[in-house]
């Protein structure tokens, strides 16, 4: 059966207004279109909808009981028009981002509140998680993007650089370190050292650099959070290495930081999409926005 829109409509303009001209003005069609929409209609169905023994057209016994089905199917049609314009015009809709905690506490908080301003109807859930989990929720379909590291042997993702970022040692305000412009990586071994657990990102990169130059970090402890590594610094326990954009997490902790060089080991971060797979109009504004975003801001000046 071909029935479509048209002829429905049609059908409950002229069965609510019990007249042909009526209906075509209210349609803004012809009579013979909205007659021969009519007739197609019944056609199909095999049967009369209208009884034409009057002047008036009066709906016949199986016409009144298709009546509320095809109002019922006109307004369906309807709302999802309106649901899919409110999709794509961001009226409406839902964003869910995953992220290291370094953007989502230093590039994340201003893109969203512009984000906001614009488009203030779109929820948005951001999950800040370490990398790998990161990957892992993207490849999963259950977040539409995110912001990490490369991953590593995932062909089904994809990744946009956005920005540079460095490995920086962190250090109680009297710490002797802080007394050089940058330090070098093997320099951190005459000291304890807090880290961060071993499947974080930032933990991996600064056991490749300890292995590039053949040395061994005098852990002290181990964490799973920046906070407490910042906590554990700052009361003198030891250093510990971080992301410099990680610290808008523990600014204020009295703490400084210092480059680390020899090797010099930039670390780049950027979006994780799934390839072939198109994101929403609204996720796919927000990307645009982390790219195109100011990023110099995000980086403190050591004291």
């Amino acid at each position: 059966m071909n029935t479509n829109v048209k002829q429905l409509r049609a059908f409950v303009a002229v069965a609510q207004a019990q007249s042909l001209a009526q209906a075509s003005e209210r349609l803004h069609l012809s009579q013979p279109a909205v007659s021969i929409a009519l007739r197609n209609l019944e056609a199909q169905i095999g049967g009369q909808l209208f009884s034409r023994a009057t002047k008036r057209l009066t709906l016949t016994p199986e016409g009144q009981e298709f009546l509320p089905v095809a109002e019922r199917l006109l307004q369906d049609w309807q709302e999802a028009f309106d649901d899919l314009d409110a999709l794509f015009s961001k009226k409406r809709g839902k964003v869910r981002i995953a992220s290291v905690p370094t953007l989502a506490a230093s590039l994340l908080p201003k893109v969203i509140a512009d984000y906001n301003r614009i488009y203030p109807n779109i929820k948005l859930s951001v999950h800040d998680i370490l990398a790998n989990q990161v990957a892992q929720m993207v490849q999963e379909g259950r977040a539409d993007f995110g912001l990490s590291v490369e991953p590593t042997g995932q062909e089904d993702l994809e990744f946009t650089p956005i920005i540079d970022d460095k490995n920086v040692v962190i250090c109680s305000l009297d710490h002797p370190l802080l007394l050089q412009k940058v330090v070098e990586w093997q320099s951190l071994t005459d000291y304890a050292f807090i880290g961060m657990h071993r499947d974080s990102s930032s933990r991996q990169e600064t056991d490749r650099a300890m292995a590039h130059i053949g040395k061994s970090l005098n852990i002290l402890c181990e964490t799973g959070q920046i906070t407490t590594v910042s906590r554990m610094v700052a009361s003198g326990l030891g250093i510990s290495v971080i992301p410099s954009l990680s610290f808008h997490l523990i600014s204020g902790h009295d703490l400084d930081f210092r480059t680390l060089v020899n090797p010099f080991l930039p670390r780049t971060l950027g979006i994780i999409t799934r390839r072939h797979k198109p994101n929403s109009s609204a996720a796919e504004c927000l990307i645009d926005m982390l790219k195109n975003a100011p990023k110099s801001d995000l980086f403190f000046e050591t004291r």
